[in-house]
């Protein structure tokens, strides 16, 4: 099998440096698992890795779609799958980087998304119940027709949510089954799977501070643009943390300030969330920078030992 590393865990835990150091160290390639990146001039709120950070080093899946563009996890397991490809042919190692469990896992377990037809329309009505009725209200349908999905996803993640029903009414059946049933296949890849972690409070103030960087940075002027072009308060993209806070204080809805907090607190509950996601994961590797002095350290010899590079 073709090797592959990842390397995951919540935000603001400092992957972004971490896997420039690994990259460099093994002469490797990043994919992004982030699923916001993806978005073109959606950088500030994204925290997306600027030209300077990333040292040279090639980066895909950032910056490849319109914020007016719906992008899902059957486009990122089709693209990711194909970088992962190119990387390989031009002799360099692939390493998925990011935060989103569930991405990561379509790839790694080559997970099949297949349904039937698209149904835009009842996607879109979805979209419209969530900003006229509330997450809460489409999170109870989702209770009634998957009761399993509605347990392990948060009325927050709006994409999942709309995916599950969108798959309920495509198919009749329930994608938590279709989730279970995928998930015990093996790994198509001779991977390491390692998750950084932190102190939880330390990764939460971090989140504070990152927050109050982005509006420093000018966040507030980057939905304004955004939403002048062709991206509209139901994309997909603009429901992202970050993006709907600040449109509900450019709607008058809100104050910056709790806009702001309400920004902070979304990110937190959000990290919180992936730590409990990655925990019901499989064979994957934690590495508390509260223990470990040297992550890159502890990843290298991992990796060597696995086979995974030459020593």
């Amino acid at each position: 099998m073709d090797p592959l590393i990842i390397l995951s865990g919540p935000t603001a835990v400092g992957k972004t440096s971490l896997s420039i150091e690994l990259a460099k160290k093994i002469g490797g390639s990043i994919i992004s698992a982030d699923s916001m990146q993806v978005y073109k001039g959606m950088d500030i709120g994204t925290a997306k890795i600027t030209e300077d950070e990333r040292q040279g080093i090639p980066h895909y899946l950032i910056d490849i779609v319109e914020p007016s563009n719906d992008f899902n996890i059957v486009s990122f397991k089709e693209l990711a799958s194909a970088s992962i490809e190119e990387i390989r042919n031009l002799g360099r190692i692939p390493i998925i980087v990011g935060g989103t469990g569930f991405y990561i896992q379509s790839v790694l377990y080559d997970i099949d998304f297949t349904t039937h037809d698209d149904d835009e329309a009842y996607r879109h009505k979805l979209t419209e119940l969530i900003n006229e009725q509330g997450a809460e209200y489409v999170h109870k349908m989702l209770e009634e027709s998957d009761p399993v999905a509605a347990k392990n996803i948060h009325f927050n993640d709006h994409k999942r949510m709309i995916r599950a029903l969108e798959y309920h009414r495509q198919t009749g059946l329930r994608i938590s089954d279709h989730n279970r049933d995928e998930h015990q296949k093996r790994p198509i890849y001779d991977f390491c799977y390692f998750v950084l972690t932190d102190d939880r409070q330390k990764i939460y103030e971090r989140i504070n501070k990152r927050v109050d960087e982005m509006i420093e940075a000018g966040l507030v002027e980057e939905v304004k643009t955004l939403l002048a072009g062709k991206a509209s308060p139901a994309n997909v993209s603009m429901q992202g943390i970050g993006y709907k806070e600040i449109i509900s204080y450019l709607e008058g809805k809100i104050t910056l300030e709790e806009a702001t907090d309400l920004i902070k607190k979304n990110s937190r509950h959000f990290a919180k969330r992936q730590l409990t996601w990655f925990k019901r994961e499989r064979d994957v590797i934690f590495i508390d920078k509260r223990y470990d002095t040297d992550p890159l350290d502890t990843i290298i010899s991992t990796i060597k030992k696995a086979g995974i590079i030459n020593e």
